[in-house]
């Protein structure tokens, strides 16, 4: 039976603004194990990149506890995140905007192995690069190349040559596709899946595509508003949506077939309620087409209503 590798316990990250705190993660609790995809999924502005950068401790968290391979790195001080970081990586969504336009494709590469002292060889960090960027796709031609000489799929392969450099257990990927063409995500896609079958790698895979995360995800977790409302496997959360937002969301998805051009859609009706000092029950409430007066009860939490299915919703209670 699989462990989980990364696991969430109640996390939480609030901005302070001058109208009050922004709950952009509230209470999360997610886990994932090894060698397996957990996409996150939601609209703009519901939290999933914030919670991926506070996982990694990119943004300290305000409360709560994130935990890798058993052990609490909450608390870690600046030299145990520095070896913790040979376990834990990120890709950004930018290409372009992640990588130092005055450093060389071997010195983006080379940077965190020179950070970490994994190695300290010159020649051997030379031939690991070397190696990397074979391993992602990167002709050698390309070693003295500028990021504004490469594509946006060029880039995007630097980024995971990067990523891969330490030889993390753990990565983010932090909608590592949304700024490619769809010939290019195809590739990239691909890519990731090949290298996590190779490496045993563990992914969080944030995006708001939903026909990519299904595609790369074997669970789905689906955010609102800094909060999770359901979480399932990937062909149970496509097959049986139970969550009102959840619902919407698939039924936003274009399909690209004549004959469902009559099919009934739920639309997302109403205005986002603010995530700055939200009140308590759920978010969802003042957009959703079942909503009731038990709705604005206390906070809702993820419920099991099914095998390995969880929805915060009272509809299920």
């Amino acid at each position: 039976m699989n462990t989980p590798i990364i696991q969430t316990k109640n996390l939480k990250k609030y901005f302070k603004t001058p109208k009050g705190d922004l709950h952009a993660v509230d209470g999360v609790n997610v886990s994932i194990n090894k060698g397996e995809t957990l996409g996150v999924v939601g609209e703009s502005g519901c939290g999933k990149s914030t919670l991926g950068r506070v996982l990694l401790r990119l943004i300290e968290p305000t409360s709560g506890s994130v935990y890798f391979e058993g052990n609490d790195i909450t608390n870690y001080d600046k030299n145990q995140m520095l070896e913790m970081r040979k376990n834990m990586q990120i890709i950004f969504q930018d290409p372009y905007a992640s990588l130092n336009p005055r450093m060389t494709i071997s010195d983006i590469i080379a940077e965190p192995i020179k950070v970490c002292k994994t190695i300290t060889n010159k020649h051997e960090i030379e031939n690991k690069v070397q190696d990397l960027m074979e391993t992602v796709g990167l002709a050698e031609r390309l070693i003295n190349s500028y990021p504004h000489e490469l594509d946006g799929g060029r880039r995007q392969r630097v980024g995971i040559a990067r990523a891969l450099s330490l030889n993390p257990k753990f990565i983010v990927c932090d909608e590592p596709v949304s700024s490619l063409d769809v010939s290019i995500q195809a590739q990239i896609l691909n890519l990731m899946m090949d290298l996590q079958d190779e490496m045993g790698l563990t992914y969080m895979f944030i995006t708001h595509d939903l026909s990519v995360v299904k595609h790369i995800s074997k669970e789905i977790a689906v955010m609102y508003l800094g909060q999770c409302v359901e979480k399932a496997t990937s062909d149970e959360l496509f097959n049986n949506p139970m969550h009102p937002y959840t619902q919407a969301l698939l039924d936003s998805i274009p399909i690209a077939n004549l004959s469902s051009k009559g099919n009934k859609k739920r639309i997302i009706k109403g205005e986002v309620t603010s995530p700055i000092n939200p009140k308590p029950g759920c978010r969802f409430y003042a957009r959703c087409p079942k909503s009731k007066d038990i709705c604005l009860a206390p906070d809702l939490h993820l419920k099991e209503i099914d095998n390995n299915h969880q929805v915060s919703c009272v509809l299920y209670d």
